[in-house]
């Protein structure tokens, strides 16, 4: 038995989910890139969007950046991205094959007047390549070997 998909909270459909969901959403799917209006600056590497093709507002993760989460000093990527993009139009490149992240957001791009915002908070040391983000991280030795292991 197939369950509901919950399409207010999840509107956009991970490739896998396509074959079982695509007819049923109420939602026109994201497959290419478009044009938006930043409405909200959610953190450092999240912005809420309104596009003229849904009648309702929706979150994008930036693509292939982290920024430091609100609780370990955030709010310097989150306050230069307001800065830089809040209530502007911005344009947004989408990859077919990576369009949907784990929590259900849409990935993607964002492009400000030709500046590709997510390699400038790389570049500005406000963001990290997502593949990256505890490169250079001590392990905590504590929760990776137990006394157990040796004894």
């Amino acid at each position: 038995m197939m369950m509901a998909h919950d399409f207010k909270r999840f509107p956009e459909l991970t490739n896998s989910q396509m074959e079982l969901y695509y007819f049923d959403s109420p939602h026109t799917q994201i497959f290419e890139s478009f044009r938006a209006k930043v409405i909200k600056v959610t953190d450092g590497d999240t912005v809420q969007l309104r596009v003229s093709f849904r009648d309702f507002d929706f979150p994008l993760r930036f693509l292939d950046i982290n920024a430091p989460e609100m609780s370990e000093g955030g709010q310097r990527s989150k306050s230069w991205l307001e800065e830089k993009i809040n209530g502007k139009e911005v344009d947004i490149l989408i990859n077919p094959e990576n369009r949907v992240g784990k929590f259900g957001r849409l990935l993607g791009s964002v492009i400000h007047q030709g500046i590709n915002m997510g390699e400038i908070m790389m570049g500005l040391g406000l963001a990290q390549h997502f593949t990256r983000k505890n490169e250079g991280k001590l392990l905590n030795l504590n929760k990776t070997f137990t006394v157990k292991q040796w004894f």
